[in-house]
């Protein structure tokens, strides 16, 4: 049981810094401009739907919207992201996607679906129930830090 342990170990750690390495290649190999992951992911938690306020992508992210201002400054200077100020409260300041961070939102989807079309692949039902389960239990571990 010990070794089964030690092999799962390996494996997560690998599996984990291999997507890492992979989904920054996606970005960067259909997309020309050099962006950060940090950067790529700010991208998808603004998303392509309606305009999001400061505080709901900070929340999404788990970080404080004074980081968040620094990453949306950087984006909107590089022209992926935009920002509004509510016409009925100027504090309020909201964000969305240019064009061109549409782009990069959906060059990072497609990797997403692509990785998760991977992982369940030749999966019959029962597989998958247990694939769930064994995600879910991930995520609750993983979740506690952000707690």
């Amino acid at each position: 049981m010990d070794k089964a342990l030690d092999i799962i170990n390996a494996e997560l750690t690998g599996i984990f810094d291999n997507i890492i390495r992979a989904e920054a290649a996606s970005v960067s190999n259909e997309y020309k401009e050099k962006l950060s992951m940090t950067e790529v992911h700010t991208i998808a938690a603004i998303g392509t739907g309606t305009l999001k306020s400061m505080g709901e992508v900070a929340k999404a992210l788990h970080i404080t919207v004074g980081t968040l201002t620094v990453a949306v400054s950087n984006l909107v200077k590089k022209g992926y992201v935009q920002r509004f100020k509510s016409e009925k409260d100027r504090r309020v300041v909201r964000v969305g996607l240019t064009k061109q961070g549409k782009e990069v939102y959906h060059i990072h989807e497609k990797f997403h679906t692509a990785l998760t079309d991977a992982l369940v692949k030749d999966l019959d039902n029962d597989d998958m129930e247990i694939l769930v389960k064994i995600l879910s239990n991930l995520d609750s571990f993983v979740a506690q830090f952000y707690d």
